[in-house]
């Protein structure tokens, strides 16, 4: 066999560096679409109806951004099985968060509306994606400003996994495992959140050398 000569060693070495220095990019894969969703929050409808027989506490209370649109499907989907009209509040968790301090950064406000007071009501967490826990922690010490609850519960379209902290989702649209460096958003399909929306499962990738992308395959179950 005759050894490679400098030149296509060298050759090899820049092609090398530059398949390292490519620009990453975000790969996507639909998991639910608008349809999908919509059944979803149906389901988790009839799910809160049949456990409670008494809703004259409930109190939805939706974490910006993604839960605010979760949770007002939530409120029509509940109105149309009772009859009886639900209160919904929007948190904002930001200030709760324990990461606040360690970034460094004062992170933006988003909006609070807590139309009236949480005491002795039964309050329903609304997310759209729960990961480590650690939003859901936030919202449950931001709700102590706004009264004591008799009882907590929590909504979460997707639960991705990944728990950090003991939290439990007691009413989940789909269980998504995903592998690290994998995320899951939920998308409006018009760049807000005011129409159809999608969840989707996002990742990092790099072009191989044929020119696809490479990276996490995308299969998270």
């Amino acid at each position: 066999m005759t050894p490679p000569s400098s030149s296509d060693a060298t050759a090899a070495l820049e092609e090398r560096q530059q398949g390292s220095d490519s620009p990453k990019r975000i790969a996507s894969r639909g998991l639910l679409d608008d349809t999908a969703i919509r059944r979803a929050l149906m389901r988790i409808a009839h799910e809160i109806v049949e456990r409670h027989d008494d809703l004259s506490d409930l109190y939805l209370v939706a974490i910006p951004n993604g839960g605010v649109p979760l949770g007002r499907m939530l409120v029509e989907n509940i109105v149309s099985l009772t009859g009886s009209q639900v209160p919904m509040g929007i948190l904002d968790t930001t200030l709760y968060r324990d990461d606040v301090l360690a970034t460094g950064q004062r992170p933006p406000l988003r909006i609070t509306e807590m139309p009236s007071s949480v005491d002795d009501r039964l309050v329903v967490l609304v997310e759209d994606v729960v990961n480590t826990g650690r939003t859901i922690r936030a919202a449950m010490d931001a709700l102590m400003d706004f009264g004591r609850p008799r009882v907590v519960q929590v909504v979460a379209l997707v639960d991705r996994g990944h728990r950090e902290l003991p939290i439990k989702i007691d009413f989940v649209g789909k269980n998504i495992p995903t592998q690290p460096g994998e995320s899951v958003k939920l998308l409006g399909r018009d760049g807000t959140l005011d129409g159809d929306l999608e969840v989707q499962l996002q990742w990092t990738a790099l072009p191989d050398a044929a020119g696809s992308e490479a990276a996490s395959d995308g299969k998270a179950g």
